[in-house]
């Protein structure tokens, strides 16, 4: 397989204020273009697009083509199952929603310490080396949002998983919380494959400070500033796979542009990675990826990730009028605001970031309001 996956969570939407409204037509043309220049790997979830992206991934994909021509990966929502019995019930649906059979490549989502306790309690692993054993399951994996401790926990008691799904990008590469770097050399020193999420960091690396970019362009005149990013992972021993969301088509070609035909990075280039990373570094004030996990449910309909990319401009750009600006037609939207949290948590227990929301969300509004 060529590197680059089509992750199906930032999909193109008719109403940008609701994650449901999944633009078919849009959808289709890109993934015909994804197929056309020799793409063939699709990841999906139960909770994506407030969970029509499995639905979608039904019509735009399945349904058009034949099933040997692409693979498709889909994960179990651990935090939803109750009783071992859930694991079934969850996992037919999925194969349901998606038309399929058999899913290529299947995850237990967003492992962490206390969901990986909870899995062994239900027998999860279990029930995907069943599903594995009747060939519903060709690959087993999970997708995982903690400390390397934990993911060597995982692996030493698990050896028998065919690969591990990481948040691997360069800013977060030597970050104490995520632990890029950590986790990567835990999973290659236990002989897994990785697959690649959040490379671009949820977009925050697509845009970058002025003197960063210009390091890049020095180097690299023709390439995007997300090219960077992407081949910063694709690069990686190991990797098998480099996930992006991609929403637009003009995104899907840039991608593929570079991954068509796929050069690692080499010493000149990783220097430029350094470089760039100091002065992201010093910019970067929410390392929120936009994943959209602590929306859903929120009492408040606060647009959280929306908010949290504001403030990071306007910490990049020191140009709070703008961002203040844009802030305030939200709210006139309809949009919760940020001072409206009522710090239920809700959101900070679905962020995969482990963020303190609503600390932010405080210092979002007495910046913006």
């Amino acid at each position: 397989m060529k590197k680059l996956g089509f992750g199906l969570m930032r999909l193109p939407v008719t109403n940008p204020d609701d994650a449901a409204t999944i633009d078919e037509a849009r959808l289709n043309e890109m993934v015909d273009k994804f197929l056309e220049k020799g793409f063939t790997y699709f990841d999906t979830a139960y909770p994506y697009h407030k969970k029509m992206s499995e639905h979608a991934v039904k019509k735009a994909l399945v349904d058009r083509y034949p099933r040997e021509s692409y693979q498709l990966a889909d994960k179990m929502p651990v935090w939803l199952v109750e009783k071992t019995e859930d694991y079934e019930t969850y996992f037919q649906e999925q194969l349901k929603n998606c038309g399929v059979e058999y899913f290529d490549y299947y995850l237990m989502h967003a492992m962490d310490k206390d969901r990986y306790s909870r899995l062994k309690e239900l027998g999860g692993f279990d029930f995907g080396r069943r599903m594995k054993a009747e060939g519903k399951i060709r690959r087993l994996g999970f997708s995982f949002h903690d400390t390397a401790d934990v993911l060597d926990q995982i692996l030493t008691e698990q050896p028998d998983l065919d690969f591990v799904q990481l948040q691997i990008n360069y800013i977060d590469w030597e970050s104490e919380k995520v632990q890029s770097r950590l986790c990567w050399e835990t999973a290659r020193r236990h002989g897994k494959d990785v697959i690649i999420m959040e490379p671009v960091r949820g977009g925050a690396l697509a845009s970058v400070p002025a003197d960063a970019e210009a390091v890049m362009k020095a180097r690299e005149p023709e390439l995007s500033v997300p090219s960077w990013a992407i081949r910063f992972a694709a690069s990686l021993d190991g990797v098998i796979m480099v996930l992006s969301g991609m929403s637009t088509m003009e995104q899907l070609e840039d991608n593929a542009s570079y991954m068509e035909d796929f050069k690692p990075l080499d010493e000149a280039d990783q220097k430029v990675i350094e470089k760039v990373t100091q002065i992201i570094r010093s910019t970067i004030a929410i390392p929120c990826t936009a994943c959209g996990y602590c929306v859903d449910g929120c009492p408040q309909n606060i647009p959280i990730p929306r908010y949290f990319a504001l403030y990071n401009q306007m910490e990049q750009t020191r140009d709070k009028g703008t961002q203040k600006a844009a802030y305030q037609a939200m709210v006139k939207e309809g949009h919760g605001a940020a001072s409206q949290c009522v710090e239920c948590l809700q959101c900070e227990e679905h962020c995969p970031q482990h963020i303190g929301i609503t600390e932010w969300l405080k210092k979002t509004a007495k910046v913006f309001e």
